[in-house]
């Protein structure tokens, strides 16, 4: 029986408690540059904190793929340790080069690699990590742990609201056009990952109408599951958070997989939507 490893990426939000996967998956940093410094995802200078403090000085504060060659150290790591296989599960193409470097360093790994691209971001990519895993913690092969991770992630809907899409547009993560029209016309935007890629979902008039709408849309891409998990993550919005948590909580009671999960957006991601982002990602239960 084949041992199977999972990869990811910083950006995936996993569960502070990966159970009987924690063996199984290994997650990789993403680059945050700030006024030209590097830093890993994830470390002490690119907490939420300091990411919401660089932003409101005006820093600039950009991201960057893992190198081929830190996703190739980490397969031969893996591959010594005595794993057969690696299942390397990515945030979307469409918006960071993450899986280009994992098949880059793919070519030269010791053992095989199939690297996924999960056309989604944050939760959903930690969705699809989870599902894979669970099927190489049953034994299952790589081929079998990637089915899984699409799987899940096709049955996934993430919507989010930012208070501006400045940031977005400055990464070149949305369109210029959809940027200044939800400028011009001093709308709140409430954006989807369709095909892997960040597009308008709804305009809605005030920031307060806008929560209010992205919790229905929550409530709506449950309707046709039986059971659900569901996560609420934000970047310097606790109070809004707290109360698109509990609003979920009471509307969807019976239907999810424990508690509803929350979590801070991490600064790679957090560097693309701003201060003031809510996001509502709902997927269908293990």
């Amino acid at each position: 029986m084949a041992r199977v490893a999972i990869v990811t990426d910083s950006t995936a939000m996993l569960p502070s408690d990966l159970g009987d996967a924690t063996e199984l998956i290994t997650s990789v940093p993403l680059q945050v540059i700030v006024d030209g410094t590097s830093y890993d995802d994830g470390v002490e200078e690119t907490s939420p904190d300091a990411l919401l403090t660089a932003l409101a000085a005006h820093k600039t504060v950009t991201t960057s793929r893992p190198s081929p060659a830190l996703l190739g150290e980490v397969y031969a790591k893996l591959a010594a340790e005595g794993f057969d296989e690696i299942v390397s599960i990515h945030l979307s193409a469409e918006l960071s080069a993450t899986c280009e470097s994992s098949m880059l360093a793919a070519r030269e790994a010791p053992i095989p690699v199939v690297t996924v691209d999960t056309r989604q971001v944050g939760p959903g990519v930690g969705f699809a990590v989870m599902a894979a895993a669970a099927v190489a913690g049953r034994g299952g092969s790589a081929a079998e742990a990637r089915e899984a991770a699409l799987e899940r992630v096709a049955a996934t809907r993430s919507y989010f609201y930012v208070d501006t899409l400045e940031y977005l547009r400055r990464g070149g993560r949305i369109g210029a056009a959809a940027a200044l029209l939800g400028t011009a016309l001093a709308v709140k935007p409430l954006l989807t990952i369709e095909e892997g890629r960040v597009v308008p979902h709804e305009r809605v008039r005030t920031a307060e109408r806008a929560i209010a709408r992205l919790q229905a849309l929550g409530v709506e891409a449950c309707e046709d599951a039986d059971a659900v998990e569901v996560v609420v993550a934000h970047l310097g919005s606790p109070d809004r958070a707290a109360a698109m948590t509990e609003g979920l909580s009471s509307e969807l009671n019976g239907k999810i997989n424990g508690d509803v999960r929350v979590g801070e957006l991490g600064a790679v991601l957090g560097a693309h939507v701003g201060p003031g982002c809510v996001a509502v990602v709902v997927g269908p239960r293990l």
